[in-house]
């Protein structure tokens, strides 16, 4: 047998183990190079610069193309940016290279669910469930897709599990309310959305539809008492107030109509709903009691809105009106002309221009104004 040449071997063996070297030199160079992208993706997305974090996101997959959390963290910017047939397909392929991973099933179920494809997006959260079921968010959003797909049994079931898991989120308590608002008896829905509202006083939308299901259900002062918390909410929008003063003037109780209105008018001194409501109010009070001071306070109210070029239909009836109980017959029915002509029409306006016509003697403009009554009522 020959003589083996030890040099030879030994030249032979030092470079494996050089090119061992570099090629774990190498790697560990892409191992922090993909690191290091994932990171300036990450920050790029909390200071919301989406399309930076895209391209960091992109580039790590160059690196490291079958990485499950590169793909999961740029479909979920895409599906920020509203791209969702992009996030779709990056959730789609994250979740396949994980499949133990709820996560990207979770995400997969948001970006179908924002494309209104909610069915789609129930299966998404029904999947990521099967992984791990103690999550009570993934388990709301599940009951907030079989809402929006119409199945109102499936997402009453998902809901209280949901708040089961987790007794504290408001937001499940206010969606299982809508679910049960149309469910009788409804103590269920009543006392989901009290607790939403006990549990996020702010949440706006289960106060709204307090105040629907007492005015439903005869309790006004409930639901005064919801729309004056409505109103502490959001000072700014003069609508809240407007509704407690109109809810006030249905009760009868015109004086704590007049109060709230007079206070809304301070905050909101511009505001046509306003002021608007505020003459309907004095103008009923004059129409029921033949008080002429409610005729001169709805006349006060109503006449600069009035006025306004695009002032609705309904504004100039209602100050027609209170010309027309004042005595001002001439100028009740220049109003109430216009009132017919601003499209939508309130139909009453024929009646009172006719009657203000017919005080002028001007029965011809009377009587078409009476069958254009007729006509529109018969329609």
């Amino acid at each position: 047998m020959a003589p083996v040449n030890r040099p030879i071997v030994v030249s032979v063996g030092a470079m494996a183990v050089a090119a061992s070297l570099a090629f774990l030199w190498v790697d560990a160079r892409q191992q922090r190079e993909y690191r290091r992208l994932l990171a300036v993706g990450d920050e790029a997305v909390t200071r919301a610069e989406t399309l930076e974090a895209i391209e960091a996101f992109s580039d790590a997959l160059t690196l490291k193309p079958g990485s499950m959390i590169a793909r999961l963290m740029r479909g979920e910017t895409y599906r920020q940016r509203g791209e969702f047939a992009s996030a779709v397909r990056d959730l789609t392929v994250a979740a396949a290279l994980d499949p133990s991973a709820p996560r990207p099933l979770e995400l997969l179920g948001d970006a179908h669910a924002a494309m209104g494809q909610h069915s789609a997006a129930a299966g998404d959260y029904e999947r990521s469930l099967r992984l791990d079921d103690r999550a009570p968010r993934v388990v709301y959003k599940l009951g907030l897709a079989r809402y929006r797909s119409g199945g109102t049994a499936a997402a009453i079931e998902a809901l209280r599990r949901a708040v089961t898991l987790d007794e504290r989120l408001a937001q499940a308590h206010y969606l299982l309310g809508l679910c049960l608002r149309d469910r009788r008896p409804r103590g269920q829905a009543e006392r989901a959305l009290l607790r939403a509202v006990e549990l996020e006083p702010t949440l706006g939308a289960a106060r709204e539809e307090l105040v629907t299901l007492y005015a439903d259900s005869g309790r006004p002062r409930q639901a005064i008492e919801q729309l004056e918390a409505l109103s502490a909410l959001e000072p700014t929008r003069p609508d809240r107030l407007v509704r407690v003063g109109l809810a006030y003037a249905r009760l009868g109780r015109h004086e704590m109509a007049i109060l709230t209105l007079g206070r809304a008018a301070e905050r909101h001194p511009d505001s046509a709903i306003v002021y608007t409501a505020l003459g309907r109010v004095w103008l009923k009070t004059a129409e029921d009691h033949h008080d002429r001071i409610a005729v001169s306070k709805a006349i006060e109210a109503l006449g600069p809105i009035a006025e306004h070029p695009d002032a609705t239909s309904e504004t100039l009836t209602m100050y027609g009106r209170a010309l027309l109980l004042s005595g001002s017959t001439t100028s009740a029915e220049r109003v109430l002309r216009r009132a017919t002509e601003q499209f939508p029409v309130e139909p009453d306006s024929y009646t009172y221009f006719a009657s203000a016509a017919r005080r002028l003697g001007h029965v011809v403009l009377a009587q078409e104004a009476e069958a254009k009554h007729a006509a529109l009522v018969g329609e």
